[in-house]
């Protein structure tokens, strides 16, 4: 989906406008379409347009922050009426080394040769932020991954069949990438596919928007 392009969806609801949607999800991914789909509210998705860059010296944690948040105002400084969510996602591998999303086959062959038999910390951002009345809130979830001792052969036909060159550490665990793993340790398990949602509960029944009403 291009920039700037925006798409309704519904679980079972009247499907919103652009103009008239009051919850908005930036964000091309469609696995975070199929999470949000999960609490029944009318949504429409619209991709932001940032730079993904990280910056000299930026922690993964503090990169994916920023990026959730320049993601929803990106969003909300078109829609102001509109509740927007922003997410990202970044890792360390043994709490040190920064893990971007690899880009390319080699790139995520290096990253899942280098995680096996070892530990990644994945930090899911999100933000969720309103223009007309200045609504915005943040938080960072994070969740400890174990990898099993891989093998070349299983590395290379995971990545034939999943190409996960856009999900950080190479691991698209809503996927095969879930084969990869030896045990997950978090607080919510939607973080890690990429929103998560016991935080974004919260967040919308702060700003008026709860999914179970009232």
């Amino acid at each position: 989906m291009r920039a700037g392009a925006i798409a309704a969806v519904s679980s079972g609801h009247r499907v919103p406008t652009a103009r008239s949607a009051s919850l908005i999800l930036a964000s091309t991914s469609r696995y975070r379409r199929e999470l949000l789909l999960r609490l029944g509210l009318p949504f429409a998705v619209e991709a932001p347009e940032v730079d993904e860059s990280a910056r000299p010296g930026e922690r993964p944690e503090a990169l994916a922050l920023r990026l959730a948040g320049e993601k929803a105002h990106a969003v909300a400084h078109r829609h102001p009426q509109a509740l927007v969510i922003g997410s990202d996602q970044a890792a360390t591998l043994d709490g040190a080394i920064a893990i971007g999303k690899p880009g390319s086959h080699e790139r995520a062959r290096e990253q899942l040769r280098a995680a096996s038999g070892r530990t990644m910390e994945f930090h899911t951002a999100l933000c969720v932020t309103r223009e007309t009345d200045g609504f915005d809130e943040r938080a960072s979830v994070s969740t400890r991954v174990r990898f099993r001792r891989l093998d070349d052969a299983e590395i290379d036909r995971y990545l034939q069949l999943e190409q996960p060159w856009d999900c950080a550490g190479a691991a698209r665990v809503e996927g095969l990438g879930i084969a990869l793993l030896e045990a997950v340790v978090g607080d919510d398990p939607t973080a890690l596919i990429g929103l998560p949602l016991i935080a974004l509960t919260g967040m919308l029944r702060r700003a008026g928007l709860s999914p179970l009403g009232g």
